[in-house]
């Protein structure tokens, strides 16, 4: 959707153009200067330029880039031309050349325009206070009808959604008749069994009427925690999200012991945008954001629209829970956001009290931005090469070290030796046959499974292993290559 931004930009480069055909004059200061002011616009243009999301949208939605490309490139410069044919023939040529163009000034609006700086993977919270009435207990079903259609109008950008919701244990009650205020564990765990199928039900109801197969999720701390459950987790919603289907994940309460309470899920969420690398992450709540002070006491309480850093001062204007029904206050919140911000995910805190809260954010409604600063890709990176103690090694041959350095990641004919003892998902050294650290990835099996299908083809992994694994060792998204090597193709994709 187009902002209020995009149509001033929009304004001023067909402007300029006129500028320039109607009254050349006025831009005989600015001619001794072109290639200057050129260098410039393309200068600026390019410092917002990510190479791998442009790959990424690129292979995500390749009708649509070449649908663009071929209106861009060819049929509007052909318009354009014909329509100066008809008004001022003198200047058809040149208004076509410059509408085939694409300048710094104009490339922002229509990047905006193909959706290609949208995140591609956004991760959803909804609270308990914005599903279920508090006075009656019952699903708010119009309200969420409305999420629904927002989700599904990004789904058809072709962008990956993760809802992450609450509301079991508030629908339970209800149903089971408890009274209202703070419940006893095996209360909440009770209320959270009878809920949890209704909150599922009622999502699947509402994301079907659209097309969207739905899955639902059920996790605690420790699968986001714990190494092989966190992969199992990665593996399950990755797979899911491939498949088009958006999953709907609420905490384990009726398992969950000391982590049960509501608001929680605002923390599971930005451990599931780490898991899942998303760029984005809006917790949908009772108030628009993170205000300097209580509104509801100080009158002077200014909304912050963006925190560019979680410092002590911000964690300070944090305060408690905004409603009886939920129990995640803005310090749940903001914690949230510092666990997103550290994984490269940017975090939005807005009000979910109005109708297709995701579309009013788009329309900048007003709400508070956490900003990453790096690109979640990049800090997983660091967090392999730098932070993960390796607990063995991979001996390859010389061909899979010049794979690797293309970017192919390790299959098990590239393997010629392991040493040490590790688990799946534990950080492996791989070294090249001189002995050397060429790279340091995340392996998909343990030491003993890898020294059963080394130096054989994948085909060949479920007949040695009795199961169906993964076709690679270290897959590259799991890898980080520390020496790069040019040569020809080995045993790694």
């Amino acid at each position: 959707m187009l902002s209020g931004k995009d149509f001033l930009l929009l304004a001023v480069s067909f402007g300029s153009l006129l500028v320039g055909v109607l009254a050349p004059d006025l831009c005989a200061p600015l001619r001794p200067f072109p290639i200057v002011w050129m260098m410039l616009l393309l200068f600026l243009s390019f410092l917002s330029i990510s190479i791998s999301q442009i790959w990424q949208t690129a292979c995500r939605s390749p009708l649509r880039i070449a649908g663009f490309l071929t209106f861009r490139m060819i049929l509007f410069p052909v318009a354009v031309a014909l329509l100066f044919r008809l008004i001022w023939p003198t200047y058809g040529l040149s208004a076509m050349l410059l509408a085939g163009i694409s300048t710094g000034a104009v490339a922002p609006f229509f990047a905006n325009l193909l959706q290609a700086n949208m995140a591609l993977v956004l991760v959803v919270v909804v609270g308990s206070s914005l599903l279920v009435d508090g006075a009656s207990g019952r699903l708010n079903r119009s309200w969420l009808e409305s999420l629904a259609a927002d989700v599904a109008a990004l789904r058809s950008r072709g962008q990956d959604v993760v809802l992450v919701s609450s509301g079991a244990i508030a629908l339970g009650r209800r149903h089971l008749g408890l009274p209202a205020g703070r419940l006893r564990l095996e209360e909440s765990q009770a209320a959270a069994a009878v809920g949890q199928i209704r909150l599922a039900h009622a999502w699947k109801d509402l994301l079907e009427a659209h097309g969207i197969a739905v899955a639902q999720v059920l996790l605690t701390f420790g699968d986001t925690e714990q190494r092989r459950r966190y992969l199992n987790a990665r593996s399950t919603l990755n797979t899911l999200l491939a498949l088009g289907a958006v999953p709907v994940i609420n905490e384990n309460d009726t398992v969950a012991t000391a982590e049960i309470r509501y608001g929680d899920n605002d923390r599971l969420a930005a451990r599931v945008a780490q898991m899942l690398a998303a760029d984005c992450a809006v917790l949908l709540s009772d108030v628009p954001g993170l205000f300097t002070a209580d509104p509801a006491r100080d009158p002077d309480a200014r909304l912050v629209a963006e925190v560019d850093e979680i410092t002590a001062g911000i964690s300070a204007m944090a305060g408690g829970p905004g409603s009886d029904v939920g129990s995640g206050g803005m310090a749940t919140k903001v914690e949230a956001a510092r666990i997103a911000v550290s994984a490269g995910c940017h975090l939005c805190i807005a009000s979910g009290k109005v109708p297709h809260p995701l579309a009013a954010i788009e329309q900048g409604g007003p709400c508070t931005w956490f900003v990453a600063h790096e690109q979640p890709v990049a800090v997983r990176k660091q967090w392999i090469a730098g932070t993960l103690k390796a607990a063995g090694d991979l001996v390859i041959d010389e061909g899979a070290c010049n794979a690797l350095g293309r970017g192919k990641s390790l299959l098990p004919a590239g393997v010629v030796a392991v040493r040490g003892r590790f688990d799946r998902g534990d950080a492996v050294r791989i070294v090249g046959p001189d002995g050397q650290e060429v790279a340091r990835g995340l392996s998909a099996y343990s030491s003993e499974d890898v020294r059963r299908i080394l130096g054989r083809r994948s085909a060949e992994i479920e007949q040695l292993l009795g199961y169906r694994g993964r076709d690679e060792v270290v897959h590259r998204d799991d890898l980080v290559v520390l020496k790069p090597r040019a040569g020809s193709e080995g045993s790694a994709r």
